[in-house]
């Protein structure tokens, strides 16, 4: 059966589908006829999927713009002009334009992807973390202020330097009990002063 043959397979009599050709269809979808619709679509279907298909590689993506394409159909059908070509040629004329218009705007969204990339692993806003991290040091250095001699030089030996409670008692000459007292008390104070909650 050749293409000609096939858009004369549908035709809509009464209440029931019989042959006519897709011009024939579409000037009933003009008027409003939703089972001429019907018709053009099952008819044209296949050929507009087909045609997005071939310009648009995700077929997910070439069926979306199959669909807007009968919906446009739908929609201006009364603009279609027999004497200016086939309904087959105007709706896969459309089909196209909708396909490359749907390549154009994907392509452009991947490129603004690129030039604005919101990865995680881009690089941040370095003026604002060092400003950040300087300002939580100086809070820090704060809340050290708060303590008591022997907690501050219980922590800063055990935290900042890496010593063991008996060594950082060793290098106060107190007693290892006392010490690990007065860095708990001064971790709690220390938290509350930083306002980190508890675990």
């Amino acid at each position: 059966m050749d293409a000609q043959a096939a858009a004369r397979q549908l035709s809509v009599v009464g209440d029931e589908v019989t042959v006519t050709d897709a011009s024939d269809l579409l000037a009933r979808v003009a008027r409003g006829d939703e089972k001429a619709f019907a018709a053009f679509y099952d008819l044209m279907a296949a050929s507009v999927f087909g045609l997005a298909r071939r310009v648009i590689r995700d077929p997910a993506r070439a069926e979306e713009v199959a669909q807007e394409v009968f919906l446009q159909v739908w929609q201006t059908a009364p603009r279609f002009d027999v004497t200016r070509g086939s309904a087959k040629s105007w709706v896969l004329t459309l089909a196209h334009r909708r396909a490359v218009d749907a390549v154009r705007h994907d392509q452009a969204a991947t490129n603004r992807d690129l030039a604005y990339d919101w990865s995680p692993d881009v690089d941040h806003d370095t003026v604002l973390d060092t400003v950040t991290v300087r300002m939580e040091h100086e809070q820090v250095r704060r809340c050290m202020d708060t303590l008591t001699e022997l907690q501050r030089e219980s922590i800063t030996l055990a935290y900042y330097r890496g010593h063991t409670y008996a060594e950082v008692a060793t290098l106060l000459e107190a007693n290892p009990a006392t010490v690990k007292t007065r860095m708990r008390d001064g971790l709690v104070r220390l938290r509350d002063c930083l306002g980190v909650e508890a675990s």
